[in-house]
């Protein structure tokens, strides 16, 4: 994605009344969440130990920000990419019980982004994980969890109108499940990313299921790391997959918005297989993945939302920056400038 100017933009917010705003989504938001999914606040950490496998590697691809720790001998730290893994070893340790769980925010540095619209350097989310049955891990479930994660959006977008009228709901009333598969049928000639805008814009709001897992044309749809959202799992739409990301569209930027990914989390078995996959056999003696292999973990479901995209989308802004602070390029500063964009 390359930076998008739109066409006559102009802000609804000043920076000054946009900072209030930010404020009252996100403190509004955690609250809500945690009331519709049963979740706790949870203190997390900013970086891992290197070697431990907790910090999510994403695609597999992207470098982590690393430094030496004097104290600990040189050994290396991690800041973390995010918190997938390390919350569901917090489950565990915590004994959550089924039904319930926690949340946290998670403050990440991407130094390997493409600096864009929504792609910064800063990244900061509510990582939240979930407790489940056994019984649990199933799409029904995974469906349920999306609804409620979606009304709890729809809510605060209601907020929003009622606080700046001119700022006009743009959702749907409901949001819709599709699968991976379903979108490269339908849509064979285009990219990915094209795929999901073009759902995206007829549709309003979806939930694109099965991420990670080859399709028929023998490449995923996107990349996900093989250790922490199931992807291989046969699901009872008769395709594979139990993760997915919440995707929106949105006007302003006229693309698609992936504003969540999130999944049941890998079984012993489907772990096993991910990594076989995606030949990551050697993870299997990093101490996380020996506690997943060995039953210590509980089965759950999580995800991340993302604080500046959910504020970027409510607030119906251009760019990521004008939510968040971060660093840009000068020339992309100075084309958003002359286009009326603003960035904190």
């Amino acid at each position: 994605m390359s930076l998008i100017i739109p066409a006559r933009y102009k802000r609804k917010l000043l920076p000054e009344t946009t900072e209030t705003a930010i404020k009252t989504i996100k403190d509004t938001f955690q609250r809500r969440l945690a009331e519709e999914l049963n979740l706790r606040r949870v203190t997390a950490p900013l970086f891992v130990l290197s070697g431990t496998g907790l910090n999510d590697d994403l695609n597999g691809v992207e470098r982590a920000v690393t430094f030496p720790v004097k104290d600990l001998g040189d050994r290396r730290a991690e800041v973390v990419h995010s918190l997938a893994k390390w919350k569901r070893a917090k489950l565990g340790a915590y004994d959550i019980a089924p039904g319930f769980g926690l949340y946290t925010d998670m403050n990440a540095i991407r130094a390997d982004e493409e600096l864009d619209n929504l792609h910064s350097l800063y990244v900061d989310q509510w990582d939240w994980e979930k407790t489940i049955n056994d019984t649990d891990r199933n799409l029904d479930y995974l469906k349920a969890t999306v609804k409620s994660i979606y009304k709890v959006v729809k809510e605060i977008e209601l907020m929003i109108y009622k606080m700046f009228p001119h700022i006009t709901p743009r959702l749907p009333e409901n949001i819709t499940f599709i699968h991976t598969e379903q979108l490269l049928q339908r849509y064979p000639d285009m990219t990915p990313t094209e795929r999901e805008s073009a759902a995206a814009k007829e549709y309003g709001a979806i939930f694109l299921i099965g991420i990670g897992a080859p399709l028929s044309d023998g490449k995923p749809h996107d990349g996900r790391a093989p250790d922490y959202d199931d992807w291989i799992t046969p699901n009872s739409d008769g395709y594979t997959g139990l993760n997915g990301d919440i995707i929106l569209y949105d006007s302003v930027l006229d693309r698609c918005f992936e504003l969540s990914s999130m999944g049941i989390r890998v079984s012993p078995q489907s772990l096993e297989k991910q990594l076989e996959m995606r030949n990551a056999q050697d993870r299997r003696n990093l101490a996380f993945h020996r506690s997943l292999l060995s039953g210590e973990l509980p089965a759950s479901i999580g995800g991340g939302i993302g604080q500046s995209r959910l504020c970027m989308f409510l607030l119906q802004k251009a760019h990521i920056g004008e939510v968040q602070a971060s660093i840009w390029p000068e020339e992309q500063i100075e084309e958003c400038r002359k286009a009326g964009i603003e960035l904190l």
